[in-house]
């Protein structure tokens, strides 16, 4: 899964790679961010009548939802199941989206009962790219439209294995266009593009626990651990 992911960028540096999207207003993001959350706000490209880029809460709310959180979030959605779920086939069919990161978190599993080791994951050249999204409109009539999303997920790579049996769908840039198309579009031929990716090698190190706590937000979130640290279980 991808429950936790960072946008270390500056403005500049995201809307030079994503040049091609028009800025809403609203997409002018306070960076860098090194621990983004479930039910935060995350930075994406939509395409609705244009190629815009965006802010969507993090964790989609279904248009038929009667409210406006579903608890858990549903921050994930498995490309496996992804267009026939009820609460993500339409946004599947019509709301594609781009969700930009530079890197995520996973929490490998560790022996004799420790507790669980966070590891930023990122890809060695240091770019920003772009995670497979959906996202949605949710509001009644005359009420502040909210928009929201999900990070499409699929078998990790067999790279990054080891470490967790998930990972974030990342999409190529040649694949970007028939991604954000708002047209419904093959089924079949979007579906494979939700494979893992191992188009350029990975950046992957293990970093302190502190990123387990939300509220910090700090680039502690993503140095390297110390090896005499991580020797003594931190």
């Amino acid at each position: 899964m991808c429950g936790r992911f960072t946008l270390t960028a500056d403005v500049g540096a995201v809307q030079a790679a994503f040049s091609w999207a028009a800025p809403a207003p609203e997409a002018m993001f306070a960076g860098p961010r090194y621990n983004i959350a479930p039910t935060q706000t995350v930075c994406a490209v939509v395409s609705d009548g244009s190629n815009q880029l965006v802010q969507l809460k993090w964790g989609l709310v279904p248009a038929w939802s009667k409210a406006s959180q579903i608890l858990p979030p549903l921050i994930n959605a498995r490309a496996e199941t992804v267009a026939e779920k009820p609460s993500f086939r339409s946004a599947f069919r019509h709301r594609r989206c781009l969700i930009l990161a530079d890197g995520w978190f996973e929490w490998q599993v560790q022996p004799n009962g420790k507790p669980k080791q966070p590891h930023w994951v990122g890809l060695h050249s240091r770019h920003v790219f772009a995670m497979a999204g959906l996202w949605e409109k949710w509001g009644p009539p005359g009420e502040t439209e909210l928009r929201t999303c999900t990070i499409i997920t699929c078998e990790a790579s067999a790279v990054l294995a080891p470490l967790h049996a998930r990972m974030p769908v990342i999409l190529a840039p040649e694949s970007y266009a028939d991604w954000l198309r708002p047209q419904p579009g093959d089924a079949q031929a979007l579906r494979a593009l939700l494979r893992p990716f191992d188009a350029e090698p990975f950046d992957v190190r293990p970093v302190s626990t502190i990123v387990n706590n939300a509220r910090i937000d700090s680039d502690e979130c993503v140095r390297p651990l110390d090896p005499i640290a991580q020797a003594g279980g931190q």
